[in-house]
């Protein structure tokens, strides 16, 4: 196979997945050969190695194939990269706060601490966090990165600082050379403030411009702080323009930050926007499956009988600092009572969170969910107008009433501007019609569902 046989497939690719899918995984892949009917590429590292194997591959081989290409499958693999000493890997010393030196007069200025908790090692990938988990991952590598910022958002309690912390600490590792500053928007805020009471507002930009990662926790915060907000943009720019790293997060995507300047919601949405979703039962289960491992180390004797975890799985459903909060509290108790973890202790120790979790679903909530998912207002899902782009959130809400809650179909045509049950079953079986053959409402569908019950 030639290069220019080559050349045709990426030009159809980039046809296929779009440019800044192309840019990411396709450009960087260098085809070293072709023998025994096997297509070998170089991919600069294993992340994208593993992640183009998995979502690619098979473009890539259809492709090949179109052109007459003696190929039947593709292998990705990695040039030899430059090993971490062994020492870095094993000892683990505890992380230290990121400082970068004062240009000034030597002074430093820390970032928070890293919790040492929070690596890759510990963090559960599940179809949630799968590509926040593997977007870090490419970050902490090191190298080049084709997307810049990296902004993750999500509720509270799925991960967002827990992989911000995992960054933090890989790239200690792999890249000791590297200047690596985390921080929170609140910190960055009384950072900037400072400066500017001090007089030292220069000292603070040469500061935050000469690190090599910048890494900001819940920005939402410094959100209709105007001068806070006008310096953000301003350390931003000059950080992307030195090709330096950024890593965002939040708890909403950037253009649904309230009061943050458009101009810097632009410059988030820039780079690659990930949403952390709530989690679903099996991500629950793996989270307190691992966690449940680390305790019988450290509570040696004790018993876990089966279906606990499963049983908190299913009910637990807010957030993973609840879930992990529970199996704490859960494990502490068994030891000092000297008692089997089962299901009675369990219901015994944690009632509390577990009346909490039993949180029924309104039909105000969903018709409120629903109404910001659309970008429709509220009033215009309960009101009379008929368009598309009304309806038909109408119709997703009136089908996840009869779903979640155990509203009956007149009780929810009531709810819905007093229309009559006739109506609302129509488009209950819309929803129902349409959702096995339009793939986007069946996504939607999913995550308003996931939404509604995080």
């Amino acid at each position: 196979m030639t290069e220019e046989t080559w050349g045709q497939v990426r030009d159809e690719l980039l046809r296929i997945v779009g440019k800044n899918n192309f840019s990411t995984w396709i450009a960087p892949l260098q085809l070293t050969g072709v023998d025994s009917g096997i297509a070998r590429f170089d991919a600069p590292t294993r992340f994208m190695r593993d992640w183009v194997s998995r979502n690619y591959a098979d473009h890539i081989l259809r492709e090949l194939t179109k052109l007459g290409a003696p190929v039947d499958r593709v292998e990705i693999r990695v040039p030899e990269l430059r090993p971490i000493p062994a020492k870095a890997i094993t000892e683990k010393p505890e992380p230290k706060p990121r400082k970068v030196a004062r240009a000034a007069d030597e002074a430093e200025l820390p970032g928070a601490p890293l919790d040492a908790r929070f690596t890759f090692d510990s963090f559960v990938v599940g179809k949630p966090n799968e590509l926040a988990h593997a977007a870090a991952r490419r970050v902490a590598e090191g190298g080049p990165v084709t997307f810049n910022p990296l902004f993750l958002y999500g509720g509270v309690g799925l991960g967002k600082t827990h992989l911000m912390h995992a960054i933090a600490h890989e790239l200690s590792l792999r890249c000791p050379e590297k200047r690596v500053l985390y921080l929170s928007a609140e910190q960055f805020m009384y950072r900037f403030v400072q400066a500017l009471r001090e007089r030292q507002i220069m000292d603070f930009k040469e500061l935050f411009r000469s690190v090599d990662v910048l890494m900001v926790d819940d920005v939402q915060f410094i959100a209709g702080k105007d001068s806070t907000q006008e310096e953000f943009f301003h350390t931003f720019n000059a950080l992307v323009d030195q090709g330096k790293q950024i890593v965002i997060s939040a708890d909403r995507a950037p253009g649904e930050i309230k009061d943050l300047e458009e101009r810097i919601k632009s410059r988030l949405q820039c780079g690659l926007v990930v949403d952390l979703h709530p989690t679903d039962y099996e991500l629950r289960l793996g989270i307190l499956q691992t966690k449940a491992e680390n305790y019988r180390a450290q509570y040696a004797g004790l018993k876990l009988a089966d279906g606990v975890l499963e049983f908190l799985a299913h009910r637990i459903t807010t957030n993973v600092r609840v879930l992990e909060g529970a199996l704490t509290r859960l494990f502490a108790f068994a030891s000092l009572v000297g008692r089997e973890i089962n299901l009675d202790l369990a219901q015994e120790c944690l009632v509390d969170i577990l009346r909490a979790s039993d949180r029924k679903v309104t039909i105000e909530e969903i018709q409120r969910k629903v109404a910001e998912h659309y970008n429709i207002r509220l009033s215009d899902m309960i009101g009379p107008k008929r368009v598309r782009t009304i309806a038909r959130p109408r119709q997703i809400a009136m089908y996840l009433a009869k779903q979640m809650t155990t509203r009956s179909l007149p009780e929810i045509g009531r709810r819905f501007g007093g229309r009559d049950h006739t109506t609302i079953m129509h488009g209950i079986r819309k929803v129902e019609e349409l959702k096995g053959a339009d793939r986007q409402m069946a996504e939607d569908l999913d995550l308003l569902r996931r939404l509604l019950e995080s």
